[in-house]
């Protein structure tokens, strides 16, 4: 096992304020990490306040329950955010939440722990879930994946502009010999990709884009985007923590959807009837010079904030 860093809540102050919490409040943290944003929230509440937690990792999840064990005001729950609103049906909290937090992407510990497949730093086994009991590691996907999908997750989810080359690559090789630990992922995509102008390993792209198709990431997140709104109480706030441009893009789109009538057209010159859903809460934030300098990895973190909007009567 790798060398674990402590790990570090991204952007906890800005987070907080964000939420703007009262000593009564009901709020979810979706991802609870290592607890970071959790504690903080929970200082903020009273006696009559409620945290309730959320994890898919069951690692995460049985941190939650050690750390928070005897705390009558704490809820713990292993499973994705994209079932939110089933958690919280069933908590009979729907439309009562006062503050969500979703801090979006992998944990500190998880990168550090080469078993979990999530880095090339050091080797370990391919896999690359964010729950290891469920699901398909990543190893097993590219046993089967055939070149034109491979592409085409390697370019849309890493953004990568050697998707092609790194894929035919990637399809040869594993012909050869399959493809198990990540330190040969990452040599296989290195020698097809070249190296990068911007000093970024050249596989991080192509780890990035695995781990996001192998987790459903990005669909996890539109569902939690629509569900978001439906746990809010009117005047709750909904923060989101993203990492890179393809979750904070959905993010935005989504929030500009429920907040902005749709615009006019030649089709349709006058805009329907149109009652927002949120209001837009300040602008996109980003940690400052001495947060990063304290925690790298929050170098790429942008947070953006919505507050739901009173329902209007019909």
């Amino acid at each position: 096992m790798g060398a674990v860093q402590q790990h570090v809540p991204v952007l906890l102050q800005p987070a907080l304020d964000a939420l703007n919490l009262t000593p009564g409040a009901t709020v979810v943290d979706a991802t609870y990490g290592r607890g970071g944003h959790s504690a903080a929230i929970l200082e903020q509440l009273g006696s009559k306040g409620r945290l309730l937690v959320m994890d898919r990792d069951p690692a995460a999840v049985e941190h939650a329950r050690r750390r928070f064990d005897g705390d009558a005001r704490v809820t713990v729950w292993h499973g994705s955010f994209a079932d939110l609103a089933e958690l919280v049906r069933d908590e009979a909290l729907t439309g009562l939440v006062d503050g969500l937090l979703v801090d979006l992407g992998v944990s500190s510990p998880q990168l550090d722990q080469p078993e979990r497949g999530f880095s090339f730093r050091e080797d370990g086994p391919l896999d690359m879930r964010m729950d290891p009991s469920s699901g398909e590691p990543a190893s097993d996907w590219l046993g089967r994946v055939d070149e034109n999908e491979l592409t085409r997750v390697i370019r849309d989810y890493g953004e990568e502009r050697h998707a092609r080359r790194i894929a035919r690559t990637i399809v040869r090789e594993q012909a050869q010999q399959a493809i198990t630990g990540t330190a040969r992922l990452a040599a296989v995509v290195a020698s097809a990709a070249g190296r990068s102008a911007d000093k970024v390993h050249p596989a991080t792209r192509t780890f990035q884009a695995i781990r996001i198709h192998v987790n459903d990431e990005l669909g996890s997140l539109e569902r939690l985007l629509e569900q978001g709104v439906e746990v809010l109480a009117p005047g709750g706030r909904f923060v989101v923590i993203s990492f890179h441009s393809l979750e904070d893009r959905r993010v935005k789109q989504a929030w500009t959807r429920l907040s902005r009538p749709p615009a006019a057209s030649r089709r349709h010159p006058v805009a329907p009837s149109f009652h927002p859903r949120l209001r837009l809460v300040g602008k996109l934030v980003r940690p400052d010079e001495q947060e990063c300098a304290q925690n790298p990895r929050a170098r790429s973190a942008r947070m953006r904030v919505a507050e739901k909007l009173p329902e209007v009567a019909a």
